[in-house]
């Protein structure tokens, strides 16, 4: 079985110096791999396909055989790592909370522990006939979400 550890320490370096980023990366029981990686700017074919024979040239398949992909992260898949988050600084998200709710809004803050979403919600001012929309920001640690994925706009 391909070594995991020394698949992401190589997958890790040969990303240093670029704008992309390691997202996932899974080895099953079978040696099949499935690299993910994203980017500030988008993710390139080409860039895929250089960092697949690097990776083939660097774990030989005559050592073992193995059956590698390697690409993007996607548009609609959860957010994984912190880099996705700030990646999607400014841009409507969908958050999926461990309790059931499912919120939409825009994503306005990320660190290390929690991330921020500003969301509309309506409010009726005291003497107001009628609720007006007010933006809310609300902050969640990552482990109290199930899932975040950028909202597509049709």
């Amino acid at each position: 079985m391909i070594d995991k550890k020394a698949l992401q320490d190589f997958i890790d370096t040969r990303l240093e110096g670029t704008d992309y980023f390691p997202v996932d990366l899974t080895v099953s029981k079978d040696n099949e791999i499935k690299v993910e990686i994203d980017s500030m700017s988008g993710v390139d074919i080409d860039f895929c396909i250089g960092l697949t024979r690097a990776i083939e040239e660097a774990f030989p398949r005559d050592d073992e055989d193995y059956e590698l992909e390697v690409g993007s992260a996607g548009l609609t898949t959860p957010f994984k790592v912190l880099a996705q988050y700030e990646k999607n600084l400014g841009n409507k998200v969908e958050v999926l909370t461990r309790d059931g709710r499912k919120l939409h809004g825009v994503l306005s803050a990320a660190g290390p522990e929690t991330f921020t979403v500003d969301t509309v919600v309506k409010v009726r001012p005291e003497g107001a006939k009628r609720p007006v929309e007010q933006v809310e920001p609300q902050t969640f640690a990552y482990a109290d979400v199930k899932s975040v994925r950028y909202e597509l706009e049709f």
